[in-house]
């Protein structure tokens, strides 16, 4: 087993541990805070507007220092977000808890790239593999994020404080982790070896469609997902229940990473992608269906299962759409695209759950679901007109 792989796994884990306690806490903290009953998902958009805006930073920050101190900066960052969060809890300031997660972005936009990591560490013959590893190291975030929100949050007299100062020690634990793993040396970039513009490689239908099917894969996956607690707590479903429901969601996301590699290799990238979007219906199925608690746990689970294969599709996709020497600058675009479509999400997730409901939530998100699904389509036709031009 490759030890860098198994690191990077694991920091990919205590990432998604950040990720899931901020979707299971931001949202009804922000409840609690925020001024009127829609704005209370804006710390969630927050998170996903920092990494937006952090993905040039982020591409500078690589191509300058390299993987490494990197990752580690976007680390640091988490740390110290994660504190101001807490401060933010104490003195009830919602818009400190805003700014505080806006900053948090960083570390998502950063860490974000753990998954391009991945396929340099593994090589050019186990990059399907490799991503997946990496992916299904979120396994950790599944189990650790719901019931690290739990666990604390009557810590302190404010609900979930504790939550946020848990998080810091979190990130300490991934300085720690990423502090033993070895990345390949970057490549000298020789001179007229600087690689087609951005334009260019954003033209070609493999980076179009990667780019598509990843970012609305992941803004219908945080519409569900950044609602699913203020839903189950106006259904009147405890926190323990919608603390169950997301970590069956999460792992649901990255349990799959075991053996979508896999199916990957075997049967191709986008027929797996095709099943992911069958599983996506079937979750809006089953969440139209009814409010109970099975019903938001099957649609989770599934909803989870679906992304992992999408957004794991689109990866590896997107490895064949530009060259090393371009890397910094495809992956920044792919990471912008994912998070503009998030911070969408995000605040449309919070209006439209505490307006309109759960069922119209549902209800609008298979626009996005078609949307993919047509891009993946379009992509095949595409590859059967290259393979088979009709000749004069």
């Amino acid at each position: 087993m490759n030890r860098n792989l198994v690191l990077l796994a694991l920091c990919q884990g205590l990432f998604l541990t950040n990720n899931v306690t901020f979707i299971a806490i931001n949202g009804l903290v922000g409840l609690s805070l925020a001024p009127m009953g829609w704005m209370a998902t804006l710390p969630v958009m927050g998170y996903v507007v920092g990494g937006a805006l952090s993905t040039g930073m982020v591409a500078r920050s690589q191509s300058r220092f390299g993987r490494k101190t990197s990752f580690q900066l976007g680390l640091v960052v988490a740390f110290l977000s994660a504190l101001l969060c807490a401060y933010a809890a104490f003195s009830r300031n919602f818009w400190l808890l805003c700014a505080a997660t806006l900053v948090a972005g960083y570390y998502n936009a950063n860490a974000g790239l753990y998954r391009f990591a991945a396929a340099e560490v593994a090589g050019s013959t186990a990059q399907e593999k490799a991503v997946s590893l990496v992916m299904a190291g979120g396994l950790l975030g599944a189990i650790a994020g719901p019931n690290l929100a739990a666990w604390t949050r009557n810590l302190f007299p404010v609900p979930f404080a504790g939550a946020y100062i848990a998080l810091a020690g979190v990130a300490l634990l991934g300085m720690l982790a990423l502090a033993f793993i070895t990345f390949p040396p970057v490549p000298p970039k020789k001179a007229g070896q600087q690689g087609r513009p951005l334009s260019q490689i954003m033209k070609q239908p493999v980076f179009i469609v990667a780019a598509a099917t990843g970012a609305l894969s992941f803004g219908v996956m945080n519409l569900l997902m950044a609602a699913t607690p203020i839903a189950m707590q106006q259904c009147g479903l405890p926190f323990s229940d919608a603390a169950l429901v997301l970590e069956w969601h999460v792992i649901g996301m990255f349990a799959p990473g075991f053996f979508t590699g896999n199916l990957i290799k075997r049967f191709g990238t986008l027929p797996v992608m095709g099943v992911g979007i069958a599983l996506y219906l079937g979750c809006i199925a089953i969440a139209l269906s009814g409010v109970d608690l099975h019903q938001f746990l099957i649609a989770l689970f599934l909803l989870g299962v679906g992304w992992n294969f999408v957004f794991t599709g689109s990866t590896t996709l997107s490895l064949t759409a530009y060259r090393p020497e371009e890397k910094d600058r495809a992956q920044g675009a792919l990471n912008f695209f994912v998070f503009a479509t998030l911070a969408l999400s995000s605040l449309a997730s919070g209006v439209l759950v505490t307006t309109q409901g759960w069922t119209l939530l549902n209800q609008g998100s298979l626009l996005p679901v078609l949307a993919t699904a047509l891009a993946l389509l379009w992509l095949v036709l595409h590859r059967r007109r290259a393979q088979n031009p009709v000749s004069n």
